[in-house]
């Protein structure tokens, strides 16, 4: 079974919505010209990343009768959609959130976990922290989405594999932050070894959607990769500029690369269980 996928790196405008969905629909409209099955678009695309106090103001539900949602909804019924969005729930918190559409339904919502305060991020103090990391079932087999902070940490991947995803999908709005010896950003340079450690660690697809642009100084640096699961990389978005990037994923290729590495059949979960229990019950 191929699953034909579209990359969607774009230069979002800060809090302007109805902008963003016109651009989020130009692209669906361009991916399935080009036969893709399932678009990924980057962290908070439909909103900007910058949002600080406007974050209430750009929330919106993934629902069939809200103005922004109802469109992508229907666009679902041609393909599949990954997109960003500010969720707000019933409790009135706001989250980073990516939805997974499908044939006019929602299959997925992932509220971001991991929210940086460090350096130049400050998300902790504009949105609420994600509390649950679970992989869930789509046409194409069983996936898990994490955003951006979620993936620098080893424990997200971890437990969407143990879960079950055997396809990650991950979205950013990561800017270019330091130089490394090879001239290369930093930032990039880490992501794009990490999702391929993932990959051979894993024995799974990972995808990566990441924006371009430029908002309140920082420069977003695209790059979108898809990695197979022996880590060879399928596809490279360009760096700072917006791109539709196409992969076709061999998704055959999981068992061939299993049945010769069993990382997976041999995987001691209940060991880990127990060193976390005992770690935290000091």
């Amino acid at each position: 079974m191929q699953l034909n996928l579209a990359l969607a790196q774009i230069a979002t405008k800060l809090g302007n919505v109805q902008a963003n969905l016109e651009k989020h629909l130009d692209y669906i409209q361009q991916a399935q010209a080009r036969k893709a099955d399932l678009i990924v678009f980057p962290e908070l695309s439909l909103t900007g990343y910058v949002l600080q106090d406007i974050a209430s103001t750009v929330a919106h539900k993934p629902t069939d009768d809200d103005p922004v949602f109802k469109p992508l909804l229907k666009a679902s019924q041609n393909l599949d959609i990954v997109v960003g969005f500010v969720d707000e729930d019933e409790r009135h918190r706001f989250y980073i959130a990516s939805a997974y559409l499908s044939a006019g339904h929602v299959l997925h919502i992932h509220h971001k976990v991991y929210l940086p305060t460090y350096a130049l991020f400050d998300e902790g103090r504009f949105f609420a922290h994600g509390d649950s990391i679970r992989a869930f079932d789509t046409r194409f087999g069983r996936m898990g989405m994490l955003i951006c902070e979620d993936f620098w940490h080893a424990s997200p991947p971890y437990l969407l594999w143990l879960d079950g995803a055997d396809i990650l999908l991950f979205s950013s709005a990561s800017p270019g932050r330091g130089l490394n010896e090879h001239d290369k950003l930093e930032s990039t340079w880490w992501v794009e070894n990490v999702n391929q450690s993932y990959a051979n660690l894993f024995t799974d697809f990972v995808v990566h959607s990441n924006r371009v642009g430029y908002e309140d100084g920082l420069n977003f640096w695209g790059g979108a990769t898809v990695f197979d699961p022996k880590g060879e990389k399928l596809a490279n978005g360009p760096y700072y500029e917006e791109a539709l990037t196409m992969a076709a994923l061999d998704l055959n290729q999981i068992r061939r690369t299993r049945s010769r590495l069993p990382l997976m059949r041999d995987e001691r979960a209940d060991i880990i269980q127990k060193e976390l229990n005992r770690i935290l019950s000091k």
